[in-house]
C-alpha cells in the first residue's frame, strides 16, 4: 500500500520546484531537503511505493499556508504531512510589520493541524523547527530576526507536543554544525541552506521519522 508524504513550507522547502500538477518524480520536488528525502527513501525502499509531493512556496508566512491549505494540503490527503514555516513571519515583521508574531503564529498553526486531522484522523504530522544562523555581514539582520523567531521556535515545539506530532529541532543541528565549519557553509545567507545544509535537514527528518515510515 502506497504512502503519500507531503512537504509544506516556504522557500527552504520550495527549492525551486516546478509548478505543475503533472507527476514528475524529479522536478516537482525542487532541490532542497524534500528532494533528498525522496531520493533516499525511494531508492532504498522501492517496494514501499512511497509518493512525495512538495508544496512549499517561496516567501510564505504561516497565514499564506492557511490561505492555500485546502488546495495544497487537504485535497491531497497525505498520510504524512511535514511542515517547516516561520522564518518569513519573523523577517516580514522586521521588514514591514506583515508577519505573524508568536501568539498569532501558534493560533494559525493549530488551525492548520486541526483541519488536517479532521480531513484524515490517521495523519502523521511532522513539525520542523524554523531556524536561522548569523553569517558574515548580516549579523544585525539575523539578530533582529532571531528576536521574533525564538518565540516561534518555542511555539512550534509546544504545538508538536500538544498534537502528538514529531518535532525536529533544527536550530540545534545548525548551531552544532556551525561549530565544525563556518556558518556560510551550511546556510549561505543566514536563512537559506546550502546543499550541505539541506542534507542536515534531510538527515534529521529521516532519523526522527523512521518509526512512521
Amino acid at each position: 500500500m502506497s504512502k503519500l508524504i507531503l512537504f509544506q513550507g516556504d522557500s527552504i522547502t520550495d527549492g525551486g520546484r516546478i509548478r505543475t500538477n503533472d507527476w514528475d518524480l524529479n522536478h516537482q520536488m525542487g532541490h532542497s531537503y524534500p528532494f533528498l528525502i525522496n531520493a533516499k527513501l525511494g531508492s532504498e525502499y522501492p517496494e514501499k511505493d512511497f509518493r512525495f509531493i512538495n508544496r512549499g512556496i517561496s516567501g510564505n508566512r504561516i497565514a499564506d499556508l492557511f490561505g492555500r491549505w485546502k488546495e495544497d494540503t487537504l485535497n491531497h490527503n497525505p498520510d504524512i504531512l511535514s511542515i517547516l514555516v516561520g522564518v518569513n513571519d519573523a523577517y516580514f515583521h522586521t521588514h514591514n510589520n506583515s508577519g505573524s508574531l508568536a501568539d498569532r503564529y501558534e493560533k494559525i498553526y493549530q488551525l492548520l493541524i486541526d483541519e488536517a486531522k479532521e480531513n484524515n484522523p490517521d495523519i502523521k504530522i511532522v513539525i520542523c523547527e524554523p531556524f536561522a544562523l548569523s553569517v558574515k555581514d548580516k549579523e544585525d539582520f539575523i539578530e533582529n530576526i532571531m528576536v521574533y523567531l525564538k518565540p516561534m521556535q518555542e511555539k512550534a515545539k509546544l504545538i508538536a507536543e500538544r498534537n502528538n506530532a514529531i518535532f525536529i529541532p533544527l536550530q540545534k543541528i545548525f548551531d552544532e554544525a556551525a561549530e565544525k565549519k563556518e556558518t556560510e557553509y551550511w546556510i549561505w545567507d543566514g536563512v537559506h541552506p546550502t546543499v550541505c545544509g539541506h542534507q542536515l535537514i534531510a538527515n534529521e527528518w529521516l532519523k526522527y521519522c523512521k518509526d512512521i515510515l
